[in-house]
């Protein structure tokens, strides 16, 4: 450097638990930009690392699927608010990642934060648009009610690695899950950065659990793990035959499966309006019933 200082490289590691670990193998691999050139080296994860994040995302859930949906959307709020003030950073990595120019990988990081905003604001909402009062005939009501399905794997998209990650990960967590995130292959550093957000941002250890490393390797324990409650595959869209081994491997435990989609891998599509869709894809509905009559000295109903 011309005055003289070493340059500081930056370490990247994982996200688990709240912590950030090397790879329990040691292992780790060369991250290379558009053109090439080196630009870290990332944590290759191995099998017992997934295995980790699996016990810190169940450690997690209880916690987190028990905290007021309002709650849920403070934290989810805060997280933009941390992303609002590392944005130069995340516009560095996300054009180097990415090979976008400076301005387009700025709207990129301006998206993301918008997404986070976006579902925070659904966290105390979905509960009213995919539950209710359900009309029945007899001296009995019931009602439904959303709950979080548990432990969710989720392959990031391959070719989106910030705004797609985001888009991913916050609606499941959104609705009270806990999560294991593979990023992108190729393209993990913007991911592994959001980790350090995510640790300063109030959202409790384990909600978010964030690998890196050969998606393949990974996905596989996941989609076998008997203690992962569902699987979102949209980072195997380009790969048909490890889609297809996945959802097999998740029949063991009847998990949820969402599928790849064709606008995940589309251009733009990470850009459209998101919709509800992700919102409701790891969710149960709960229906309680309970018969009328006559009321009590309490006034309660009978």
């Amino acid at each position: 450097m011309s005055d003289g200082r070493l340059s500081v490289f930056k370490t990247y590691k994982l996200y688990v638990g709240g912590k950030f670990p090397r790879s329990e193998s040691g292992r780790v691999y060369e991250v290379n930009d558009s053109k090439g050139g080196w630009l870290a080296n990332a944590p290759q994860s191995s099998r017992k690392d997934a295995r980790d994040a699996v016990v810190a995302a169940r450690k997690a859930f209880g916690g987190w699927s028990g905290a007021t949906a309002y709650n849920r959307g403070q934290i989810l709020y805060r997280i933009a608010e941390m992303l609002e003030g590392r944005r130069e950073q995340f516009v560095r990595e996300v054009a180097d990642a990415e090979g976008l120019s400076k301005s387009k990988a700025a709207a990129v990081v301006d998206a993301a934060i918008d997404r986070w905003v976006w579902y925070a604001g659904w966290t105390d909402k979905v509960g009213q648009v995919v539950g209710g009062a359900n009309p029945v005939a007899g001296p009995f009501f019931n009602l439904s009610t959303p709950e979080p399905t548990g432990v969710v794997a989720v392959l990031a998209p391959q070719e989106s690695s910030f705004l797609g990650l985001v888009s991913v990960v916050a609606p499941v967590i959104a609705t009270g899950n806990t999560v294991v995130v593979i990023a992108s292959a190729d393209r993990p550093l913007p991911a592994l950065s959001l980790g350090e957000v995510l640790a300063t941002s109030d959202l409790p250890g384990g909600v978010v659990n964030i690998l890196s490393g050969r998606t393949a390797e990974l996905a596989a324990p996941l989609a076998s793990h008997q203690d992962v409650n569902g699987i979102d595959l949209t980072g195997a869209a380009g790969d048909a035959d490890l889609a297809k081994e996945l959802e097999a491997a998740a029949a063991d435990n009847l998990k949820r499966v969402l599928r790849p989609q064709a606008v995940d891998g589309s251009g733009d599509g990470w850009t459209a309006s998101p919709g509800t869709h992700r919102l409701t894809a790891f969710l149960e509905t709960k229906t309680v019933w309970h018969p009328t009559g006559a009321l009590g000295a309490s006034g309660s109903s009978y």
